[in-house]
């Protein structure tokens, strides 16, 4: 009985671990906060150059006017926005992705119709809704 239980232990904390070992938390841009939505520029991380971009619905912590994904912290990418600005937009494979640091009224959408400054142009990114 108690190697069972031992066992059933073993298996849960497994189970946590592995849950809460998402890669789409995992990279710089999400440690950084670059997504999150925001009310004022101090809800963004000045230190690493982002600000509140106001032009999105719920703000969008991030960088404006990149000219390469070099200036994106790792996990973002420089994206052309329809705006006629680029920004630094998270990198992502589905939705759940794009809104770890955002609300339900605010969610972002993982859209492959966009394009990136920079080759290649087979990624994916999370978009914003726009105000």
């Amino acid at each position: 009985m108690k190697t069972l239980i031992s066992l059933l232990m073993l298996m849960a904390m497994v189970f946590v671990v592995s849950c809460d070992d998402d890669d789409s938390k995992n990279n710089e841009a999400n440690t950084l906060g670059v997504g999150a939505q925001c009310e004022v520029v101090e809800d963004c991380d000045a230190e690493t150059g982002q600000t509140c971009l106001f032009d999105f619905k719920g703000g969008y912590c991030g960088m404006a006017d990149c000219q390469a994904d070099d200036e994106c912290p790792e996990g973002s990418r420089c994206v052309a926005h329809d705006d006629g600005s680029n920004y630094c937009f998270l990198v992502c494979t589905d939705k759940l992705e794009c809104n770890v640091n955002r609300d339900v009224d605010n969610e972002s959408n993982c859209s492959s119709s966009i394009t990136f400054v920079e080759e290649p142009q087979d990624s994916k990114a999370c978009i914003p809704p726009s105000n």
